[in-house]
């Protein structure tokens, strides 16, 4: 499985992004609670889940600082 693009991320609303770092923070909250309960069985999603969620966070600052810049 390939890390995910951020080219893809780029591509989404402020909406969807809002709701895809939401959805990507409780995904990483599963497999912190499945990794305590030793049932998780593929630990390389921790990797693949912070670099999306580091990817969508810097997507988000980046159009904030662009908004700030227009003003």
């Amino acid at each position: 499985m390939a890390l995910p693009k951020i080219a893809e991320a780029r591509k989404l609303s402020d909406e969807e992004l809002a709701e895809e770092i939401l959805a990507v923070k409780r995904q990483l909250f599963q497999l912190r609670l499945e990794q305590a309960t030793r049932r998780l069985e593929k630990p390389h999603l921790f990797k693949h889940t912070k670099h999306r969620l580091c990817q969508l966070l810097t997507i988000e600052r980046e159009r904030e600082i662009a908004a700030e810049g227009e003003n």
